[in-house]
């Protein structure tokens, strides 16, 4: 009797005095700590995203009880401030939004695509290490100085030559400045996804005869074609949200047009214009905000979605 109750004062004695059990504790409370911290993170994100989708619908139900949806997405006309003179219809803005769009991904797609390429199948590895810390410094500008750059100088100096009809706010311009703004996520993310194909892939290739060309176009490319084309959707999704360039460069004139050479308004450049502090909180005017930012929120979300079916159906997965 006397050895047992000796043993159990052993065990409750070692509980707290001997190390092994205490650095174990301690571990396990760490543990417990971090994870409580990362699932505070977690729910901070999604009740963020929440939050902004109920601001979204909120505000904009307001505008819609005025305003139909039908009118609002099939309009030609837009025109939200000016009496007596008011219209809301949204395709002026969603094809400035897409002139822009078409703009930079044709100049940010091919660029960006052949210069991945390049990095990976033809650089050496001293240009590389020069060239990546150019281009992540090209990502980190600030986007009102891209827009700056293309109204005094890409408009003036580059376009003005070659169209001298060219207007001082135009369509071209903006999209070039966008172009070049989104040309280091296409670089990037199309790079990561070209290296991540298995080495043995590209040798093999070459052990079949095959130049560095059809090992770049004919192997590399299409094993590593998930990844470029969801950097493709993401790099347009961004040119779709971008503010500032277009705010400056591309005008704040609503209107339908086939030519890059005429100022446009785009979704985004509207949404700064009634932001300036002009609009009463409340009004009709105020709210179009709202309408606007959820047609943008639902076209950015549609090709997020667009970019993880393409992901999840042409993923290549490497043993």
């Amino acid at each position: 009797m006397s050895d047992l109750k000796n043993k159990n004062e052993k065990s409750w004695t070692s509980l707290f005095f001997d190390p092994k059990i205490r650095y174990m504790n301690s571990k396990k409370n760490k543990n417990g700590l971090v994870n409580y911290v990362l699932l505070l993170t977690t729910l901070f994100s999604v009740i963020t995203t929440v939050g902004i989708i109920l601001i979204l619908l909120t505000d904009s139900f307001h505008f819609f009880e005025q305003v139909p949806v039908l009118d609002f997405l099939t309009g030609t006309k837009w025109n939200p401030l000016i009496e007596p003179d008011l219209s809301y219809g949204v395709l002026p803005l969603v094809a400035g939004t897409m002139m822009i769009t078409l703009g930079a991904a044709v100049i940010a797609i091919p660029v960006g695509l052949g210069s991945a390429i390049y990095l990976t199948e033809y650089a050496s590895s001293r240009f590389s290490k020069i060239i990546k810390p150019i281009m992540e410094i090209l990502a980190g500008v600030p986007t009102v100085v891209y827009g700056y750059f293309a109204l005094t100088f890409i408009t003036p100096n580059v376009l003005k030559p070659i169209f001298p009809n060219i207007q001082t706010f135009n369509a071209l311009s903006a999209s070039i400045a966008v172009g070049i703004m989104i040309l280091p996520m296409v670089i990037s993310l199309s790079e990561d996804a070209l290296n991540a194909v298995p080495e043995s892939i590209r040798q093999g290739a070459y052990a079949m005869g095959s130049t560095r060309f059809e090992v770049a176009s004919k192997v590399m490319v299409p094993s590593a074609l998930s990844g470029i084309l969801s950097s493709f959707i993401l790099a347009i999704s961004r040119a779709i949200g971008e503010t500032m360039i277009v705010a400056i460069a591309a005008g704040m004139r609503p209107q339908l047009t086939s030519s890059f050479l005429k100022p446009i308004q785009t979704m985004t450049g509207f949404i700064v214009q009634i932001s300036l502090g002009d609009t009463p909180v409340g009004s009709l005017q105020y709210y179009t905000i709202f309408a606007v930012g959820l047609l943008l929120f639902l076209m950015t979300l549609t090709l997020n979605i667009i970019s993880h079916l393409i992901l999840k159906k042409y993923r290549e997965v490497y043993q």
